[in-house]
């Protein structure tokens, strides 16, 4: 049955019919969330509907909802309700950010894609100012400002985030992976991509990342235009406190012991979790041992 409103109205609609979100910034990881978004859609239906607006073809492009569709998909399910709205492109982009933003478990890069999509969003939207968007002194508040009291973030930090679309992906990875710390990251990325990729092959040789002091350091010699590739060698070669050394294993001989679909937060979180098993059992048995 169909419910139309002014604004959109509920279908069900074939997932073939519909496409990815242009330049969509979050991913669908295989793991235990997904797995128990299948489990629930395979128990009782898909209980909110994805948003999307049609698109050429007679298609439809998914505005939000990726997770739900790819569970459909993976279940069997070949139709699925949507909300059908006419959007613009800016606020396309305003709605799949905010509905994708309220996961529990989301990546640096996603952020930082996602608030530079909805803050150049913001930027081609803003108009007059509303009595919502003026200041205490009656001026127009930043765009940046405006995002970060709907976020819950502060102006510095939505900037931060929004500074490492400038990162080099293999960079980019590692501050996903949890190895190069934000700010650390966000010095990183006043680099040039070709020194950017001095670091990375400097991170791989020596098997550590940078400091927050070592990057800010790469940052004033890149700006002031005196940064050589061996100088990144050599500073990644000294010895700092604090430092977070890589331990590396390939992920071939992890696969011996976890199922193909984990991602390398599963498999480090399970490593973890055995190793305080064993460290509990070893305080125990020296306890016994007394």
């Amino acid at each position: 049955m169909t419910e139309t409103t002014k604004e959109a109205r509920i279908e069900k609609i074939p997932i073939a019919r519909m496409v990815p979100f242009k330049s969509h910034p979050f991913k669908v990881q295989e793991g235990e969330e997904l797995d128990r978004l299948k489990e629930s859609i395979a128990k009782s239906g898909v209980l909110v509907p994805v948003l999307i607006r049609p698109a050429a073809g007679g298609d439809y492009e998914v505005i939000s909802g990726h997770r739900r569709m790819t569970a459909c998909k993976a279940l069997g399910i070949d139709t699925i309700p949507a909300i059908v709205k006419e959007l613009s492109d800016e606020e396309a982009v305003i709605a799949m950010v905010d509905a994708n933003l309220q996961r529990e478990h989301i990546l640096p890069s996603e952020k930082a894609f996602a608030y530079k999509m909805k803050m150049d969003a913001m930027k081609k939207t803003a108009g007059r100012p509303s009595k919502e968007n003026l200041s205490q002194l009656g001026t127009q508040k930043r765009t940046d400002q405006i995002m970060a009291e709907s976020q819950g973030e502060s102006r510095n930090q939505i900037q931060r985030y929004i500074r490492l679309t400038n990162l080099i992906p293999e960079l980019l990875d590692l501050v996903d992976q949890g190895d190069i710390a934000l700010n650390t990251a966000v010095a990183l990325s006043y680099l040039k991509p070709y020194e950017q990729e001095w670091v990375h092959e400097a991170i791989e040789y020596e098997e550590c990342t940078p400091s927050l002091s070592q990057a800010c350091r790469l940052k004033k010699a890149s700006q002031s235009r005196t940064l050589v590739r061996e100088d990144v060698l050599l500073m990644m070669q000294e010895e700092k406190p604090n430092q977070r050394c890589m331990v590396k294993i390939p992920r071939e001989e992890l696969n011996r012991f976890f199922p193909s679909h984990y991602t390398e937060e599963q498999i480090k979180q399970a490593i973890l979790r055995t190793l305080e098993f064993i460290r509990q059992q070893r305080s125990r048995e020296d306890r016994d041992g007394r």
